[in-house]
């Protein structure tokens, strides 16, 4: 029987599938680093700015989503995603060269930024009465899909050593079953539409003291953990452990993490949430800095705890606090996100190039969180016994 809560799942779900597919495409990009350095001869810093369009091509694709999905609404913004994930997808198959590769991993990106632009707004609508908490369970995901991703990569290409094609040809399994979940269905409108919330009263939101703020540490949260994954089988070459099952441990520990975020959300709320995760990602990447053999999975079990609740808790937050700010405020921040990757990736290439240390590298990124864990100290310290009105009703789903 469709009831309401039947087809919000059905939505959700599609949704989670999306994500994976966006997330598979990060532990694929992992996977083929060592290909692109032997098959297509790149330095690391070459590999950087190949691998950057997967970010700033995200990045666009919010800018530019963000505001048009209270427009031309949620089901058309997805159809969009599906579209750039097919064609990039094929692209990065028949890639022969550089600029090929590159192409698809632009293509990629902005498909994966259209789908974070409609399907965050999405699973905020479908449950307003619980957003950080299914936010958290949605974006377990994206950890969920690098594992994946991941997993594959070292099942193809290291121990089957199949043709690196093949790795990438995986993705349009989740790709074809995220399309055909959300074919035919009726989508929801975005929050801030049913709030009645103008467009004036957005913008100015999104150009608030508090939302500047909050984009301002996106970019450092995001650096943090996603740039320290995407490059983490370089970064971890000298330690005697495979970089690709280390990245695969760390998403594990972040998807339980994000499906058991309920009960963290009761208790220490997003700012409390935040600071946590500021504080762990720190000490894990100063332990990883120096640890070697089996002492990596440990000191990659404390990263994966601080950098677990980053990307959904900061959407949460916004989402939260700032809800005028609506799709818009939620695209901009995972756009701005994406953008300080697709920065930090040549940044962390020229540091391996010239210093030849991913343990050195490991030790100044560092210094991203070291900043965060005093701006949420603050945070945590003015909004501590605030608490948020979650009592309102779900939208409907026809």
């Amino acid at each position: 029987m469709n009831t309401p809560t039947t087809k919000r799942n059905v939505l959700f779900n599609a949704s989670c599938l999306a994500l994976i597919v966006t997330a598979m495409t990060f532990g694929v990009r992992a996977s083929l680093e060592g290909v692109l350095e032997t098959d297509f001869q790149l330095s690391m810093t070459d590999i950087g700015l190949v691998f950057a369009p997967a970010f700033w091509g995200f990045t666009l694709a919010m800018v530019i989503g963000g505001p048009l999905v209270d427009y031309f609404g949620l089901k058309k913004i997805i159809w969009i995603a599906f579209f750039f994930h097919f064609v990039g997808i094929v692209l990065t198959m028949f890639a022969t060269e550089f600029y090929l590769f590159f192409a698809g991993t632009l293509f990629i990106g902005i498909g994966n930024g259209t789908v974070e632009a409609a399907c965050n707004p999405l699973v905020a609508s479908l449950y307003p009465e619980n957003k950080t908490k299914m936010l958290n369970r949605f974006h377990l995901w994206f950890p969920g899909g690098i594992v994946i991703g991941a997993v594959l990569g070292y099942l193809i290409l290291d121990v089957l050593a199949l043709p690196w094609q093949v790795l990438v040809a995986c993705l349009f399994v989740p790709l074809f079953i995220y399309g055909f979940l959300f074919f035919g269905k009726t989508l929801p409108r975005t929050e801030r539409v049913e709030m009645g919330v103008s467009d004036k009263d957005m913008w100015k939101a999104v150009i608030s003291p508090l939302f500047l703020l909050m984009a301002f540490c996106m970019l450092l949260s995001a650096s943090t953990e996603l740039g320290t994954n995407q490059r983490i089988d370089t970064l971890l070459k000298d330690t005697g452990v495979s970089g690709l099952l280390v990245l695969a441990f760390i998403n594990g520990i972040m998807a339980i993490g994000r499906l058991n975020a309920g009960p963290v959300v009761k208790r220490l709320d997003t700012t409390g949430m935040l600071l946590f995760s500021a504080i762990f990602s720190c000490l894990g990447l100063l332990w990883l800095s120096n640890a070697s053999g089996t002492t990596v999975f440990a000191a990659a079990f404390v990263f994966a705890i601080g950098i677990c609740y980053f990307w959904p808790t900061m959407l949460g937050f916004v989402a939260e606090r700032i809800p005028e700010s609506g799709a818009l405020g939620l695209s901009l921040m995972g756009g701005l996100g994406m953008f300080s990757v697709s920065i930090i990736l040549p940044v962390m290439g020229k540091f391996m190039d010239t210093e030849g240390s991913g343990a050195s590298t490991l030790a100044y990124v560092a210094i991203l969180p070291a900043i965060l864990t005093v701006i949420f100290f603050f945070l945590f310290l003015k909004f501590r016994g605030k608490k948020i009105d979650r009592t309102t009703q779900p939208l409907e789903v026809h």
